[in-house]
């Protein structure tokens, strides 16, 4: 089964889904969003397959998304990736993908739903 994880290794969350995959045996690509983050297109397709909103799958934890005002509700979903893809620390993590469908993985035992 190809499984795909999108990976913070800086958050625990995303390391421990790592650590359930690999548990069951099998060794996912690994994408380190922080560094190649996924296209605004393919961000869109996670969050919808995932059963989010753009909020939903947004970071809402430090300073980065107060700075930025990003709990104004009357941003719409344009205004909330335009901040996902210019800082990719606030997509949230991780996005795990694999043939049965795609999961944010918090906590890291929602995987088990998909493998």
């Amino acid at each position: 089964m190809a499984i795909t994880i999108y990976h913070n290794n800086a958050c625990s969350n995303s390391r421990g889904a790592l650590a359930l995959i690999r548990e069951s045996g099998v060794e996912p690509e690994i994408i380190d969003y922080l560094n190649a983050p996924p296209t605004r297109a393919r961000l869109q397709e996670l969050i919808a397959q995932a059963g989010l909103t753009v909020r939903g799958a947004m970071r809402d934890k430090g300073e980065l998304y107060d700075q930025l005002g990003l709990a104004d509700p009357s941003l719409g979903d344009a205004a909330l990736l335009d901040a996902m893809m210019a800082h990719p620390s606030l997509i949230n993590r991780p996005f795990v993908v694999t043939a049965k469908g795609v999961r944010l993985c918090r906590p890291p035992a929602l995987v088990h739903e998909i493998l």
